[in-house]
């Protein structure tokens, strides 16, 4: 094998981007909204340090940004329906029975009061309380890679019932205010519900404390390893009555045999060692599941230590539950990329149909990437096992 093949440098980058917008294409309907939102797309994958109308117009030859500004504003097309297509064309491409969802929202701070959303909240980006929107977004991951399939936008409480902002930014009448988490549950129901495939559902503290969205995955029949935090309120009945605890105490009274040193995935520097530990809880479940108490444990400093409740299939490994939990960092990668490289916060559209659009068509650039990489990453394995491409059967290769 060449160092051509397994590097990337002779990807078919030209047709395979001619075939994700031939794909996108029934959901803008009209030709010109069709070749407007190809040009758009071809902006955010540009070296352009910044994705505005003005710059990617002019990459595109267009005289003004006329055309871009008005796929996101005042043309007539369904952001949900770009939305579903860039999600099959995700899964047609990393697709695999042991794939993930992470669910997890990111901040975009604003200067300004008028553009759809925007309040003094906290930021996970900034690290504190900022004028800034917040989106709920939704990646799904695989041995192949990993890319956003779906997002909502937040509309704080201020927004949801104020009918002046709502009309001036174009939210929808049937759009009530809704919590995060709630939010989260619908797109992963959303997802499971598109038969998306998944072996485990993953999520921060956030969500993972929602009795409502573990309930809703449970009766799915759904795995999860959901963070919690150290004082998550925890009952059990036991023979002298029911008894009150929380992750911390549950940790702190484990013996050493209890842990063993597992690696969390592959970071920038190797393998990313923690110990781990688990108990049983001893809560009534579904044939064939089980639920844990899983606990993850830096081995350098002791007491810095993170939690997650489990709902498993009967004799899952410990090792998978904690490789399951490794992978939440993968939407965190979606979005350092989003932003760094395809404009995910350079969005300039005021309204809620606006922001929808931008962060779709920034989906579907980052779901081109990563089908981009999925393919190399199968090229190169065929090519390792048999050396020549496998023809027959990647999937069943990657698979091995």
């Amino acid at each position: 094998m060449a160092v051509s093949d397994w590097s990337g440098s002779l990807l078919a980058w030209e047709r395979e981007l001619s075939a994700l917008k031939k794909h996108l294409f029934p959901a803008f309907g009209r030709r010109e909204l069709q070749e407007t939102g190809a040009a758009f797309i071809d902006g955010l994958l540009s070296g352009a340090a910044r994705k505005t109308g003005w710059l990617m117009a002019e990459a595109a030859g267009f005289d003004r940004p006329y055309r871009m500004q008005s796929l996101l504003g005042r043309s007539s097309w369904s952001a949900d329906a770009l939305r579903d297509r860039v999600r099959d064309y995700a899964i047609e491409a990393l697709g695999d029975a042991d794939g993930v969802l992470v669910v997890d929202e990111t901040g975009f701070v604003k200067k300004g009061e008028q553009s759809v959303g925007v309040a003094r909240q906290y930021s996970g980006t900034a690290g504190r309380i900022e004028n800034s929107q917040i989106g709920v977004f939704l990646t799904y991951a695989s041995r192949l890679g990993q890319t956003l399939i779906d997002r909502r936008l937040y509309l704080p409480r201020t927004w949801a019932e104020d009918k002046d902002r709502r009309m001036k930014a174009h939210v929808p009448e049937d759009i009530a205010f809704a919590t995060k988490i709630a939010i989260a549950r619908d797109m992963i129901a959303a997802a499971l519900d598109a038969r998306v495939p998944c072996r485990w559902v993953l999520a921060d503290a956030l969500y993972g404390g929602d009795y409502g969205l573990r309930r809703m995955l449970e009766e799915r029949g759904q795995p999860y390893v959901l963070a919690v935090r150290s004082n998550h309120h925890l009952r059990f009945l036991t023979r002298e009555g029911l008894v009150m605890a929380d992750p911390k105490t549950i940790a702190d009274e484990l013996p050493a045999r209890e842990w063993a040193m597992l690696a969390a995935g592959e970071g920038a520097k190797g393998l990313r060692l923690y110990d781990w530990a688990r108990l049983r809880l001893p809560w009534i479940t579904d044939e064939g599941f089980e639920r844990w108490l899983l606990i993850r444990r830096n081995r350098k400093e002791p007491d810095k230590r993170a939690y997650y409740l489990v709902f498993a299939p009967q004799d899952t490994s410990l090792a998978e539950l904690a490789g399951a939990a490794g992978l939440r960092w993968t939407i965190e990668e979606c979005f350092e990329r989003a932003k760094d490289e395809l404009g995910l916060d350079h969005c300039e559209a005021r309204s809620w149909h606006g922001w929808h659009r931008h962060m779709s068509l920034v989906m579907a650039a980052q779901a081109f990437l990563a089908k981009l990489s999925a393919d190399l990453r199968r090229s190169a394995f065929d090519g390792r096992a048999s050396g020549k491409p496998n023809e027959k059967s990647p999937m069943a290769a990657t698979a091995a």
